[in-house]
């Protein structure tokens, strides 16, 4: 049987629906214009199935690479509001798969975007009982030419509505689409028969690792004050190079992103003995990716083979400089990883993380390896990862999520977000925190392995005590399922910081407590500390 061999098709006022199963997967939806009128679009000439908003705005018109494709338009006047054509797509075919998502596109004269969420809008929607996610490309302002639009991106389970959204959000201007393809290119995970027998790995003999992450101008006196006077036994450390996820590794030459690790690793080599003295377990965290990130937040070693290739090289240098540390708890291979489209020719996240974990396994057969999943190494994205057939593997996710409450005042987010609250139109309480995090506790039951929360936070200019009560939530959840954590962040930004108030104008440590602090500190207080602490 021919692999492309079309099992139905249903040509429906200039668009195709079809389901075939290709090399690449399933195509569920394919829009080419072709089948319509040119001229202005208008209700009387939709699909039926078809909703514009608002009705005008909208025209169909010829391409110069043949047929006809999409033209939105909007003027000045309707820059606060967006024109929007919305397709549905059938559900049942896409709950619970990775779909890639392709267009062409073209724009002139677009207005800048305000965030980087508006513009020119090849969006999704897809509706589940809990909440609605909006997955899309993030597309310039200005003009371009035609040029092809590609993204990644996993729809829940529970998705019982899905549209394919096309026009302008919160800018002027116009653009022009054709040639749009949802296609499925894989799917959760599958539930294995038994979980695998034995004790997990876990890299240490301690009941808990408690501790926090600390950025590279961490000093002495801060470690030492964070392992003995508040009982902490473990750090995360930033490999980092500037802020996150932007850096100046986005930009540079191996050669420079070199240069910079070196410099990194022996800030590292300076106070490992500090660790050392103050009982306290490090996980070697590598924060800025070799190459760096796109503006998407995408890292830039799916995209081209000199970046993964670096990747791999270190990981090995790092294995061997650390291997006989007793310091060292595990390696972090990456920092929230984003794939994006991945290059022809290159490892997925999935792939990459395995031959670094056999790679560092060569040299070293002790330290734990610490993976997050792809993308941004959210509890949910466990759903899309499969455990790596390689020992000694700690499977690490990051909880910020609702993410408008612990961000909110960040990069001018919305204020005034209170925990438990409704927020995003939602109840968020311990009870929801604990359906966020289910995937993280599946994935642990499903294959006996161990967790580890590399990151969690709440800003601390949340309302009222709203950011104590969410850390006071989390870790209660993380300690009943037997998580190891680290609190974003000791001693790095002042916004994380458990020894600041709630005022935002004031960055400099209170002189008392504060009640974050205090919580912290009662958890830390329970820690047993390595044997190699004298």
């Amino acid at each position: 049987m021919n692999l492309r061999q079309i099992l139905w098709v249903g040509p429906i006022f200039g668009f195709v629906v079809l389901g075939s199963w290709a090399l690449g997967g399933e195509v569920v939806l394919r829009v080419d214009f072709d089948g319509l009128a040119e001229g202005v679009l208008l209700p009387p000439n939709l699909p039926p199935t078809w909703r514009a908003h608002p009705t005008e705005g909208f025209r169909i018109e010829a391409a110069p690479h043949g047929g006809l494709c999409l033209q939105v338009a909007a003027e000045d006047q309707d820059q606060k509001g967006g024109r929007y054509l919305r397709i549905p797509i059938e559900p049942q075919k896409i709950a619970g798969k990775r779909l890639r998502v392709s267009a062409r596109i073209r724009a002139e004269n677009v207005s800048p975007p305000p965030q980087p969420w508006n513009g020119v809008k090849c969006m999704l929607q897809l509706v589940g009982p809990q909440e609605t996610k909006w997955p899309q490309k993030h597309l310039p302002g200005g003009s371009f030419d035609w040029q092809p639009v590609v993204y990644v991106c996993e729809v829940p389970a529970d998705c019982h509505e899905a549209f394919l959204v096309l026009g302008l959000e919160r800018v002027s201007g116009k653009a022009w689409f054709d040639d749009i393809q949802i296609e499925v290119i894989g799917s959760r995970r599958q539930t294995p028969p038994a979980p695998r027998a034995g004790p997990p790995f876990k890299g240490h003999s301690l009941p808990r690792l408690r501790g926090a992450m600390v950025g590279p101008n961490v000093t002495e006196e801060d470690l030492r004050e964070f392992g003995k006077l508040w009982n902490a036994n473990h750090i995360r450390w930033q490999l980092l190079w500037g802020g996150f996820p932007r850096s100046p590794a986005d930009r540079a030459t191996p050669e420079e992103y070199r240069q910079w690790l070196e410099s990194a690793l022996e800030r590292l080599d300076q106070l490992l003995p500090v660790c050392r003295e103050a009982g306290i377990l490090v996980a070697v965290d590598l924060h800025t990716a070799p190459g760096g990130r796109n503006e998407a937040g995408e890292c830039r070693l799916f995209q081209e083979r000199v970046w993964q290739d670096l990747f791999l090289e270190i990981w090995v240098e790092i294995a061997k400089r650390y291997r006989d540390e007793p310091a060292v708890w595990g390696y972090d291979l990456l920092n929230e990883p984003v794939e994006g489209v991945v290059g022809d020719g290159l490892r997925t996240w999935q792939e990459l993380a395995e031959e670094a974990a056999r790679r560092i396994r060569a040299v070293d057969p002790h330290h734990a390896i610490i993976v997050e999943p792809a993308s941004w190494g959210n509890p949910g994205a466990l759903d899309w990862f499969e455990p790596l057939p390689v020992p000694g593997i700690v499977y690490s996710v990051h909880m910020y999520i609702p993410h408008s409450f612990t961000h909110q005042g960040v990069h001018g987010n919305p204020t005034g977000i209170i925990y438990p609250g409704t927020i995003d139109g939602r109840w968020y309480d311990r009870q929801q925190l604990e359906k966020v995090l289910e995937p993280v506790v599946r994935f642990q039951r499903d294959y006996n392995v161990h967790i580890y929360i590399g990151e969690f936070s709440a800003i601390r200019w949340a309302p009222g005590d709203s950011a104590y009560r969410y850390l006071k939530d989390c870790i209660e959840i993380f300690e009943q399922h037997g998580w190891d954590w680290a609190y974003h962040a000791f001693r790095e930004w002042h916004g994380w910081s458990v020894e600041h108030g709630s005022d935002p104008r004031n960055t400099q440590r209170l002189t008392t407590l504060t009640e974050r602090a205090l919580l912290l500190r009662s958890w830390y207080a329970k820690n047993e500390k390595p044997t190699f602490v004298r």
